[in-house]
């Protein structure tokens, strides 16, 4: 009897050219309830208005609790330029207001630019007539009405859009950012660390001069192997234990030293190399397993004294959630420019402070996410060091970054970044800066097999 209804429900369905079976979706019926509920008695005029009803912050119902300030344009830039790695083109958003002020992001993620853009676009309708002022409730709306929590593409371009609007929101206010979330903490600036390229006795002595003659005093490195499998030989880990400990003689005492797995080990192969380095007494061990697997990573802090960290791949605070309540890292690493922005990487510190552990934040795409995570940098007390992927030595991207922003972004002076007495981010931009570098697409982050063909870590 029931298929015979269904099989009639099907015929009247098609006798009334109707699709009386999706009208009774409940979905359709919530997104109704929405628009209702945005818009009083009024019906949707169409089936996409339904789906997508305007916000009550967007309407004017609310006008009175905000400011007269409105965001009327949004842009979306892709920026392809000579010495950037080819899988991560810039992607940058402008933020244009009716006064005239107008803010900045970045939403750069490796590998998959094309798609940030695309969704960077698929947020318009969120801000498009919106109060800027209003950076939490517009982080929540994205966050939330995404259904899907997002993932790295979607916290990417949340990232982008919520840097702008804190570099509108400190524009407006006339002050930097990391005077609105309550810093600085140090005068000095932010504490940074340089990439070590150096791979013989003879490089890491001229590095150790360039260190003591600019004041640096970190850098990060990693062990010389390519690929390594879940159990390997001796000769492999012989090789990295014998080069960090070759680092760590020619560098000297006074300059501290981070290591950089990349995630390419398992907990086995990572403990094995941290017991035999511990005596080098290592700033941190970054991603010594990869980082799906917080219980792993466990293994790995339970066996060596080395301060264990990672988090460049984590989006928003929750993705952090399990690694602090387990205490199983010593410091976070999160990228503004993946895990929510500003506003995420500030929660993300405050959670991570509670529990005693630190923050050093990832940072290797463009200059506008650099800039904008030392504002938290200066702002938060379990900060520590910050990253630039770039060395003591200004290279191609780095002069390109100064002929758009008129000054040595992400460079450090003594050991420390300059932060900006400018209120915003601190810079201003010209996009017509960009024609110079057209988007010409993205490529895929390099691909990296073992002897045989099977998968690798990059």
């Amino acid at each position: 009897m029931r298929r015979r209804a269904f099989i009639g429900k099907l015929a009247a369905t098609a006798m009334l050219g109707r699709p009386a079976l999706v009208r009774s979706c409940p979905c359709r019926e919530f997104a109704e309830a929405g628009f209702a509920q945005a818009k009083g008695s009024a019906q949707p005029s169409s089936a996409a208005e339904a789906y997508l009803p305007s916000s009550p912050w967007q309407t004017g119902a609310l006008d009175a609790f905000c400011s007269k300030l409105r965001i009327t344009g949004m842009k979306v830039f892709g920026v392809s330029t000579p010495g950037a790695p080819p899988d991560r083109p810039y992607v940058f958003v402008k933020l244009e207001t009716n006064a005239g002020v107008v803010g900045w992001g970045e939403a750069t993620l490796e590998g998959k630019a094309g798609a940030v853009m695309a969704c960077l676009n698929d947020f318009r309708e969120f801000v498009i007539g919106s109060d800027p002022m209003q950076v939490e409730h517009h982080w929540q709306s994205m966050w939330v009405h995404s259904f899907y929590r997002p993932g790295p593409v979607a916290g990417s371009a949340i990232s982008g859009i919520d840097q702008a609007l804190w570099d509108i929101r400190g524009q407006v206010l006339g002050l930097p950012v990391y005077k609105l979330l309550g810093g600085p903490n140090d005068a000095r600036g932010v504490r940074g660390y340089y990439h070590a390229g150096a791979r013989t006795r003879e490089e890491l002595a001229k590095l150790r001069e360039t260190a003591l003659q600019q004041g640096i005093t970190c850098f990060k490195t990693g062990p010389p192997v390519r690929t390594w499998e879940w159990i390997d030989n001796h000769r492999k880990i012989e090789t990295a234990v014998r080069h960090l400990q070759m680092i760590r003689e020619a560098l000297g005492p006074d300059i501290d030293i981070a290591i950089d797995f990349h995630a390419k080990t398992s907990p086995t192969i990572a403990s094995i190399i941290l017991r035999e380095v511990e005596s080098l007494n290592l700033l941190f061990a970054e991603e010594p397993c990869p980082p799906e697997n917080v219980r792993a990573l466990a293994r790995i802090a339970r066996r060596c004294t080395t301060p264990i960290a990672t988090g460049e791949r984590l989006v928003g605070p929750y993705g952090f959630r399990e690694l602090i309540e387990l205490g199983v890292v010593d410091i976070i690493q999160p990228d503004v420019n993946h895990v929510g922005g500003i506003t995420a990487l500030w929660k993300t510190a405050a959670i991570a402070e509670a529990a005693g552990i630190s923050l050093a934040p990832h940072a290797c795409e463009g200059p506008i996410g650099g800039i904008a995570t030392l504002h938290v940098d200066a702002a938060v007390p379990n900060f520590i060091v910050q990253e630039v992927c770039s060395g003591p030595e200004p290279g191609t991207k780095e002069k390109i970054w100064e002929e758009w922003l008129g000054f040595p972004a992400m460079r450090m002076v003594k050991g420390y970044f300059p932060l900006p007495d400018k209120p915003g981010l601190g810079f201003t931009l010209d996009e017509g800066v960009f024609k110079k570098y057209p988007f010409t697409g993205t490529r895929p982050m390099p691909r990296v097999f073992h002897e045989d063909g099977a998968v690798a870590e990059w």
